[in-house]
């Protein structure tokens, strides 16, 4: 028997510009999850040692929120419900302190459970309290927490999710939300196959529907109904040149991005380094190669297992020596400039054979002031201590061959690149 709703999926898989696509299959969505947990960690760790203060402004909470912000469309406006409302006092989770320790208290929880039980036991918790201000819009940081256990939530989601299955899930309400994420649970193990475990995947599908990109099936199959479906479907076929522009400038920054490290890659080798590419870039095709050949299999021993984050540092270059990290990279081209630093964090103050790594933020000559704004953030106050640098693609353009050819360790990096 025809079902439409699993053509709706097939045909939203295959359209270049879904979320699917941009987002879900977007490599850097999964590089970030590690540092965005690692921020939830912080935020709990202020307000437990009572330096979270009374303001979003400055926050750990802010930070770390942006960078759940910049993780594309699904998720751009996820700031708006931390934003401190003064006239409303919402949410109220900057002024009173019983109600940061009751979100703390969720927060904490969710990092370090792994069963469905226990997450929605937390959210009732909380929900219990009544908070005000302070509803379902925490899942968008759950969610990095717990991928496959909580969904993404916003008003396209809903909307999306009403549309396919009749529901009424309103906004702002916690019971609705829950209601909302057991019907998802519902139609994806439904259409497994099809979607993920992750649940990012059939939050994507309820977002390009609820913001009106698709049509949902008509919920009474009839003749007519099907035929304008279809004829919407088509239309999403043809999808305007606007929106292929972007898929296409986004292609482009990936290749820029890539092509750093490739740059990096090489310089290092003719240094005499041995050099690590990101686990999850290494098999990108680049050259007529892969971005990944010649390079190091697998990072020392000696690294600790569970920070692996470090696994993701677009390049490093390794000492062959004394397997000692000498230099690490973070091309941060288009996306979250925190991420990289959190990654460097973990590098220089989670790992034993970090010694006297050189860490460089490479970013283009344009991002300067964003790689700075970034670096002073409250929530990066050890960041000085570390001595990250700045090095900007001009500099490293121009200056390869010449280093390339003439140099034998890694002081003409940290003459080119700047501290901030």
């Amino acid at each position: 028997m025809h079902d439409p709703l699993a053509t709706l999926i097939d045909c939203w898989k295959a359209h270049p510009s879904s979320t699917y696509n941009t987002w879900f299959l977007w490599d850097q969505r999964i590089k970030n999850f590690r540092s965005i947990r690692r921020g939830i960690a912080q935020v709990v760790e202020d307000i437990r040692g009572g330096t979270f203060g009374n303001a979003y402004r400055g926050s750990s909470l802010e930070t770390i929120v942006g960078s759940v912000a910049e993780q594309r469309q699904i998720f751009k406006g996820a700031d708006h419900a931390f934003l401190w409302k003064p006239k409303l006092r919402i949410p109220d989770i900057y002024e009173n302190t019983s109600n940061q320790r009751a979100f703390a208290d969720l927060l904490h929880t969710c990092d370090h459970c792994d069963c469905a039980e226990d997450v929605v036991a937390a959210i009732q918790r909380i929900d219990a309290i009544g908070i005000k201000g302070l509803g379902p819009a925490v899942a968008n940081l759950l969610y990095f927490i717990h991928p496959t256990l909580v969904s993404p939530f916003n008003t396209a989601i809903v909307n999306g999710f009403n549309a396919v299955t009749g529901g009424r899930v309103k906004l702002g309400r916690w019971d609705h939300y829950l209601s909302m994420r057991e019907g998802l649970l519902r139609l994806n193990a439904r259409y497994r196959l099809k979607l993920s475990n992750d649940l990012g995947a059939i939050a994507g599908l309820m977002f390009d529907i609820g913001s009106g990109r698709y049509e949902a099936p008509p919920q009474a199959m009839d003749v007519a109904a099907t035929a304008l479906w279809q004829e919407d479907l088509e239309r999403v076929r043809q999808e305007s040149t606007a929106l292929q522009r972007e898929l296409s400038q986004a292609t482009e920054s990936d290749a820029t991005h890539t092509g750093v490290q490739a740059s990096l890659r090489d310089l290092g080798k003719a240094l005499g380094f041995e050099v690590w590419i990101a686990s999850n870039d290494r098999g990108r095709a680049y050259g007529g190669g892969l971005l990944g050949d010649g390079c190091m299999a697998q990072l020392p021993a000696s690294l600790d297992r569970g920070l692996e984050s470090v696994r993701l540092i677009d390049v490093v270059w390794v000492d062959p020596q004394t397997s000692q990290f000498a230099a690490a990279f973070e091309v941060e081209h288009t996306t979250s400039i925190y991420s990289g630093i959190v990654r460097m964090l973990d590098l220089a103050l989670g790992t034993p054979v970090a010694g006297n790594c050189a860490l460089f933020l490479v970013a283009p000559d344009n991002r300067r002031d964003k790689v700075a704004e970034q670096l002073q953030r409250p929530a990066f106050s050890r960041v000085s201590e570390l001595g990250i640098r700045y090095l900007p693609y001009s500099e490293l353009e121009q200056n390869h061959a010449s280093m390339s050819r003439f140099g034998s360790s890694i002081k003409p990096m940290l003459e080119i690149s700047q501290r901030l």
